[in-house]
């Protein structure tokens, strides 16, 4: 609370006296206190402006458009945005994913006119997903890195057909395993971690043999991060592949469309015992700091919407690295959903929450509104 005018003043009154009075004669300086006396039995009256703290003005600073735009320490282009796309073993499939609003699967001879037309308006990168649909599946998933499969045949398509595309591909066994579970199984269905592990390296080594410019582990085996990097090195490509580390990934309610999409569901189960718990704060932390400790080269928080703490929490733990964060496929649904409910406006919806994470720290979106942001930020213009 700001003090009475009185006060303020009879604060003003016994400074000026106090470096006056050496310099004042005695007629001057009874003048002077006559005069303030009259000052402070009579007050002026104080404008509203006058009595609010220079501090407390803060809108002034966002009072125009460009202005509101200067207020954010990162704002979303292009160059931010990895669009996650799903690739099936029909080489001429377009299937829609009724789960996932505007996704469908696609077969690799779909991939030019598909992904054209994002590229001409500002389409940087991709990450793939593969969907077997017609391989026969195994307890160690060999299917993932099959030559003839949907993931590496889509790699050298893409190279070929757009040489600037940075193309990412997920490296998981949940697609490909007849259990589909993420790794590999002890007889009592619980994971073998060795074995999980030394398959997770080999299937993302293959991946970047094939072209890959990053591969993105997702199985959250503890210890695959190193053995991929190590693999990497071994194969000449550890300073020609990215590495991004799917770090703190929790086991959430919000990848059944997702699931629905690839077909990875498991069989039997859940995937608790490898994927965090949704309170496990201190575990992603870890997860974090072992990950780069490991030699990630990109951090990954998955879901983000409900895990905007720890995409936080990583940004100060892994301050040299960028850092990702995948709007999984049910965060992005129910936006979708609201929209449709007359909830919010899409855009505005899509562009809060894409903002929510670059505050948090995200340098990077994996987002199913991809599409929509490169003509959405043409328009913002």
């Amino acid at each position: 609370m700001l003090p009475p005018a009185s006060e303020s003043i009879s604060a003003r009154l016994a400074i000026g006296l106090a470096i006056g009075a050496p310099r004042d004669n005695p007629a001057s300086l009874i003048a002077k206190i006559s005069a303030w006396t009259n000052l402070i039995s009579s007050p002026p009256i104080l404008s509203s402006a006058t009595l609010m703290e220079i501090s407390s003005i803060l809108q002034g600073g966002y009072h125009h458009p460009l202005a509101r735009q200067w207020q954010a320490q990162r704002q979303l282009d292009k160059s931010m945005l990895m669009y996650p796309i799903f690739i099936t073993d029909d080489p001429e499939a377009e299937v829609v994913i009724p789960s996932l609003p505007g996704q469908k699967r696609w077969g690799v001879q779909k991939l030019d006119g598909f992904l054209g037309p994002l590229i001409q308006k500002g389409l940087k990168s991709v990450i793939l997903f593969g969907v077997p649909l017609n391989c026969q599946k195994n307890e160690r998933g060999s299917p993932a890195d099959d030559p003839e499969g949907p993931v590496i045949q889509a790699i050298k398509i893409l190279r070929k057909l757009f040489p600037d595309l940075y193309i990412a591909a997920d490296v998981c066994l949940c697609e490909y395993t007849s259990h589909g579970h993420c790794g590999v199984l002890h007889e009592d269905g619980t994971i073998n971690t060795p074995p999980s592990v030394e398959r997770i390296a080999e299937v993302a080594v293959n991946y970047a043999k094939a072209g890959a410019h990053c591969v993105a582990p997702s199985d959250m085996m503890d210890g695959r991060i190193r053995a991929i990097k190590l693999g990497l090195m071994e194969a000449g490509l550890g300073n020609r592949c990215t590495l991004m580390s799917y770090s703190a990934k929790f086991a959430s309610s919000l990848y059944g469309p997702f699931r629905d999409a690839a077909g990875s569901a498991p069989s039997f189960g859940n995937r608790k015992c490898y994927q965090l718990p949704p309170a496990g704060r201190g575990l992603a932390r870890r997860a974090i700091i072992r990950d780069v400790a490991e030699g990630a080269d990109i951090i990954m928080v998955k879901p983000a919407l409900p895990y905007l703490d720890i995409i936080a929490s990583a940004s100060e733990l892994a301050p040299n690295h960028p850092l990702a964060c995948y709007q999984v496929s049910g965060e992005y649904a129910m936006i979708v959903a609201g929209a449709k409910a007359g909830v919010y406006d899409l855009k505005t919806m899509a562009f809060e929450s894409a903002d929510s994470m670059l505050r948090a720290g995200a340098t990077l979106i994996l987002t199913y509104f991809t599409p929509q942001f490169l003509e959405w930020l043409d328009e913002e213009k």
